[in-house]
């Protein structure tokens, strides 16, 4: 019924440390939710279900808990329905999850051969004999990835996080979507290995676009939590470039480079759950103080709220895997797992590789980009409204559990030696090489790509480079005496009013401008005549809009589709008999009208009765449906 092997354990442990300061975050938070009961219930059983799916031991056992999952986080998104925005995300996100689960569904019903109380490693020998693979493997990208949030089916994550409670934002997009990536691990390992090569392209293709569309789209939002949301996204895509990599690695025989890939996928995973509850923590505070989700609205916080302007600088840093930072380490090991494979003959990974280099480092320099525009127009420069300026810390439980998160993040970075050592164990516990010796070869000092000619890093001897450097700073700051301070920062270099410094809008403008064939974005100019105490002035307002893609090319289709689909469905079963006889006797005559003509068996006196009988039956339909 329950398993403890390495790889549960691990996520157990994942869970347990993203949902423990979250706790303390979230009691902090519970007084300014109304339905307390209902909340604080769905809350701790959204915690055991999570538990449940990663410690399950057989199909069942796992279908339940992932239901429990998905059914309580939407109860927990619906928590502050009072809004419809909020109502229509809790039904987009329960329709998404659903759409997963069925594929979840028939998976295991396959690889169980029905009887769902089999385990993991029993369902292989059925896998073995099943003629289709490559259908069960679609059928896990579609159950898994479908939660996870990864493209095309990421579209549920900007619509619910921003509205549910921002513990339950942290919770859902720190830790609920790495148990779908402990979902991929456990069915490629256990049931579905060994794979072909195609497969982890696939995925490698997969996490690349979705590591860009998401920073993309990150850039161009200014609801603070909807930008965290497409973040996830990205990341979740950098976690799936490193899991395709191992993949393929794997599927070529070459040992050693794909435990490394594997290694960087689960570390990237732990530190994404790290300072992605962070980010999502700072965002809720910022919210809870402001009342609004604009970026546009903020600005001026850091002394306001201290705690919560650094620690969200902690994350910041990270998720932009600036050195040495933890989200640094992780994906400068993807990096280097891809670039180890320089050697591979092969057509499609000429393609695809490059591919994924490429939408890495450029994930990585637009989530710089796009943190810069979070952190400064959020904490920096001058107070955007009013509320902005009477906004104060928060209370000491969500402090407390930003803190508690912080520590988390700065320990994936402090004590990588030892994660890299679990996660090492948990790969051989998969049947994989042991690699610890060679990533560690001269001690823990230096971490070694596995690759010929791989990098080296010392991120322990960044982070002193960087004390020192800080240190030198402000000691020859202190050094020059400086008395005087022009201006506060982030304000163009000059005195200014809150309405002339530079906004997110601006900010994001020339990427939105270079990217526009993607954003499609919608501009709206408005300008009005104002009378003031020294004469006439005119006050203008810009908005931009920008058109989800995938929304508008892929989802809006479907939706027309299955609405029109239902509509002749019902409107089906509610014909009168008449109109069912007349229907099925015009189609009778269709075939035999269309037989006789392509068999050149007519005559026209009987091709012209015909007609007319059809035509007949065609009015009797028409005057049914205007009826």
């Amino acid at each position: 019924m329950f398993q403890f092997d390495t790889l549960s354990l691990l996520f157990v442990f994942l869970i347990l440390i993203g949902a423990i300061p979250n706790i303390f975050y979230s009691y902090g938070y519970l007084p300014h939710i109304e339905r307390k009961v209902h909340y604080q219930l769905h809350y701790f059983a959204f915690i055991g279900s999570m538990i449940g799916v990663v410690i399950s031991a057989n199909a069942l056992m796992f279908l339940l808990f992932w239901e429990l999952m998905s059914l309580t986080s939407w109860q927990l998104v619906l928590t502050e329905a009072k809004k419809k925005k909020t109502i229509d995300a809790a039904r987009f996100y329960f329709l998404m999850t659903h759409f997963g689960f069925l594929f979840l569904l028939l998976f295991l019903l396959i690889a169980t051969d029905g009887n769902l109380e089999l385990g993991f490693a029993q369902m292989q020998g059925i896998v073995g004999r099943f003629a289709y693979p490559t259908l069960l493997f679609f059928f896990i990208i579609l159950g898994f990835l479908s939660k996870a949030g990864a493209v095309p089916l990421h579209v549920w994550l900007p619509y619910a996080h921003p509205e549910a409670p921002s513990p339950v934002s942290a919770f859902m997009s720190g830790v609920m979507l790495k148990v779908a990536i402990y979902g991929l691990f456990r069915f490629l390992f256990d049931v579905l290995y060994p794979w072909p090569l195609e497969w982890g392209v696939l995925i490698l293709v997969i996490g690349s676009l979705s590591s860009l569309v998401g920073v993309l789209y990150a850039l161009s939002e200014h609801d603070i939590k909807a930008l965290l949301a497409n973040h996830s996204i990205e990341n979740i895509g950098i976690i799936l470039i490193g899991f395709g990599m191992g993949m393929i690695f794997e599927s070529m025989q070459l040992k050693v480079l794909s435990s490394f890939a594997f290694i960087a996928a689960l570390f990237h995973t732990f530190n994404h759950m790290s300072f992605k509850s962070l980010l999502f923590m700072g965002a809720g505070a910022v919210l809870h103080q402001t009342h609004t989700k604009n970026i546009e609205k903020y600005g001026g916080l850091i002394k306001a709220m201290p705690v919560t302007a650094l620690t969200f600088l902690l994350a910041s840093i990270s998720i932009s895997a600036l050195p040495p930072t933890n989200g640094f380490l992780s994906e400068w090991m993807i990096f280097q797992s891809m670039l180890g494979s320089s050697n591979l003959d092969n057509t499609s990974l000429k393609l695809a590789i490059p591919f994924a280099i490429f939408a890495l480092a450029m994930t990585g320099g637009l989530a710089i980009a796009c943190f810069v525009k979070a952190y400064g127009i959020t904490f920096l420069g001058l107070h955007r409204s009013s509320n902005a300026k009477h906004a104060h810390e928060v209370n000491r439980l969500m402090r407390l559990g930003m803190i508690l998160m912080a520590a988390v993040v700065i320990s994936l970075m402090l004590f990588m030696p030892f994660y890299i050592g679990w996660f090492d164990r948990v790969l051989t516990g998969l049947g994989h090489l042991s690699i610890y010796d060679k990533i560690f070869p001269d001690g823990i000092w230096h971490m070694h790509s596995v690759a010929i000619h791989g990098g080296v890093v010392s991120p322990l001897f960044l982070l002193a480079a960087l004390i020192g450097i800080t240190a030198l700073l402000m000691y020859g700051y202190k050094a020059l005496h400086v008395k005087e301070r022009i201006h506060r920062t982030w304000s163009c270099g000059y005195r200014t009013s809150a309405r002339t410094q530079y906004s997110a809008t601006g900010f994001a403008g020339p990427i939105r401008r270079f990217f526009g064939w993607l954003y499609k974005p919608h501009e709206h100019f408005s300008k009005k005549d104002i009378e003031g105490g020294s004469g006439k002035f005119v006050d203008l307002h810009y908005e931009v809009h920008i058109k989800p893609l995938f929304e508008a090319t892929l989802y809006e289709s479907v939706g027309k589709a299955v609405n029109r689909i239902s509509y002749w469905i019902y409107r089906f079963a509610h014909f009168e008999q008449i109109r069912y006889a007349a229907m099925i006797f015009n189609l009778t005559l269709m075939v035999l009208f269309s037989y006789r003509i392509f068999a050149h068996q007519f005559s026209w006196p009987t091709l012209a009765i015909e007609g007319t009988i059809m035509l007949i039956s065609i009015k009797i339909l028409i005057i049914g449906e205007k009826r």
